[in-house]
C-alpha cells in the first residue's frame, strides 16, 4: 500500500478517536457541565449529524479543489474545534463545537475515502480502505482507551487538548505525503454532479447504505453506553472503562484487517456471517453483562463483527457508486453516521425503561435484526426477478 494512504490513516487515527472517545467521558461531561448522561449522549448525535451534512456538502464544494489542499484545512478546522471544546464551560457551545468537528471530519472523508481509492488498483479497494480505516480502529485500541484513562487522571477536558495535538503531525503528513494536484478525475473533468447525485436513485446503493446505517446504529447504540455497563451492571471501576475499550478496538481492527482482505471478492459470506454472528453477540452482551469475564470477551468480539460489517459495506458503496467517483465517499460518510447519529438517541431512550442500562445492547440487538430482515427481503427480491415467467403467463398481455 502506498504511503500517502498511511499519511491518511493517520489523520483519521487522531478523527477517530474524537469520534469513539465519547464512551468513555459521557459521565464526567455530564457532571461538569450539569447535564444528565443521556443529554451529554447528544454530542455522540451532533457529532453524526455534522457528519452526515457535511459529507456530500464538501464533497461537493471541493469537486474542483486540490485534494492536499482540502484535506489540510478539514484537519486544521478539526483542531480549532476542539480548542474551543476543551476552553468551554457552556454545554451548547460544546454541542457547537461537536458540530463543528463534525463537519471537518466528514469533509476530510469524504474526500480521503475518494483518494484512497484512487491510489490502488479498481480491484484493491477493499484493502485500501482497510488501510484507511484502520486509523479508527487504531483509535479504539489506542486512542480511545488513553483519552478515558487521561479523563479519568486529569479531566475530560485533558483529552480533547490531546486529539488536538494529534491532528498537529497528521496535517504535516498531509503537506509532505499527498499530491498538491487534482486527481485524474478531477483533471479530466469527471462526470457532471447531477449525474453524480442520480447515482442515489439506484436500488442496489441504496439497499447497502441502508445496511450500513442500520449496522452502524447498532454499533454506536452499544458502544456509546459501554461505561455505565461496565460500572452500574458489572459492577467494575473505572479503571476497567478503558481496557473495554482497548479490546472493543482489538476486535474491531482485526474485523477491519480481516474484512479488508474479502470485501473485494467474497462481501457476502463476510456479510452472511458476520451480520447473524453480530445479532446473537449484542443479545448476548445484554443478557452476561453482569459478568465481568462474559462482558470483556463479547465486547472484543463484537468490536470485530461490527467492524468487519462496516468495513465491507463502506467497500460495498463504493464499488456500487463507482459512476460518482468524487461523491462516491460522502455516500458511504453520511450513510453510517447517519446509524450514528440515530443508534445512540434510540438507545438513550431506553435507560428510562425496565432494561436500564442495559437498554442500549437491546437497541443493537434490535436494529441488528431489523438490517437482516432488510437484506434476506432483498435477496428473496432478487430472486424473484430472476425466476422465469410461469408457461401459463409467458405472452400474455401484462406479463411483461
Amino acid at each position: 500500500m502506498p504511503l500517502p494512504l498511511h499519511l491518511l490513516a493517520v489523520a483519521v487515527f487522531a478523527m477517530g478517536t474524537s469520534e469513539f472517545m465519547l464512551a468513555g467521558l459521557l459521565p464526567d461531561i455530564a457532571s461538569d457541565l450539569g447535564v444528565t448522561v443521556g443529554t451529554a449522549s447528544s454530542l455522540t448525535s451532533a457529532f453524526a449529524i455534522g457528519m452526515i451534512v457535511g459529507a456530500p456538502l464538501a464533497a461537493a464544494l471541493s469537486r474542483h479543489w486540490p485534494r492536499r489542499s482540502s484535506l489540510f484545512g478539514c484537519v486544521v478546522t478539526f483542531a480549532a474545534a476542539h480548542v474551543v471544546g476543551a476552553c468551554t464551560t457552556s454545554f451548547p457551545v460544546l454541542f457547537a463545537a461537536r458540530v463543528v468537528a463534525a463537519l471537518a471530519n466528514a469533509g476530510f472523508l469524504a474526500v480521503a475515502l475518494t483518494v484512497a481509492a484512487t491510489l490502488v488498483a479498481p480491484d484493491k479497494k477493499g484493502r485500501a480502505l482497510a488501510v484507511l480505516l484502520a486509523g479508527t480502529t487504531l483509535a479504539t485500541v489506542a486512542g480511545v482507551p488513553g483519552g478515558s484513562l487521561l479523563g479519568t487522571l486529569l479531566s475530560w477536558r485533558a483529552t480533547f487538548w490531546a486529539v488536538a495535538a494529534l491532528c498537529l503531525p497528521a496535517a504535516l503528513g498531509i503537506l509532505r505525503g499527498i499530491p498538491s494536484g487534482r486527481t485524474e478525475e478531477q483533471a479530466a473533468g469527471g462526470p457532471a454532479l447531477r449525474t453524480e447525485l442520480a447515482q442515489l436513485a439506484r436500488p442496489g446503493l441504496l439497499h447497502v447504505m441502508l445496511l450500513g446505517t442500520l449496522v452502524n446504529a447498532a454499533t454506536f447504540a452499544g458502544f456509546t453506553f459501554l461505561a455505565p455497563v461496565v460500572t452500574d451492571v458489572a459492577g467494575l471501576s473505572d479503571t476497567w472503562i478503558p481496557v473495554c475499550l482497548v479490546l472493543f478496538g482489538a476486535g474491531a481492527f482485526a474485523g477491519v484487517t480481516v474484512a479488508g482482505r474479502l470485501a473485494d471478492r467474497h462481501p457476502g459470506r463476510v456479510l452472511a456471517v458476520g451480520g447473524p454472528a453480530a445479532l446473537v453477540g449484542w443479545c448476548a452482551l445484554a443478557a452476561l453483562a453482569h459478568e465481568p469475564v462474559a462482558l470483556l470477551t463479547l465486547v472484543c468480539v463484537q468490536g470485530a463483527l461490527s467492524f468487519a460489517l462496516g468495513g465491507t459495506l463502506i467497500t460495498r458503496v463504493l464499488y456500487e457508486a463507482s459512476a460518482a467517483p468524487v461523491m462516491a465517499g460522502s455516500y458511504a460518510t453520511a450513510a453510517l453516521n447517519t446509524g450514528a447519529a440515530t443508534g445512540p438517541l434510540l438507545a438513550a431512550a431506553t435507560l428510562t425503561t425496565g432494561a436500564g442500562k442495559l437498554g442500549p445492547l437491546w437497541t443493537s440487538g434490535a436494529l441488528l435484526a431489523i438490517a437482516l430482515l432488510v437484506s434476506l427481503a432483498a435477496v428473496r427480491g432478487r430472486a424473484r426477478r430472476r425466476q422465469p415467467l410461469p408457461p401459463s403467463e409467458v405472452g400474455t398481455p401484462g406479463a411483461r
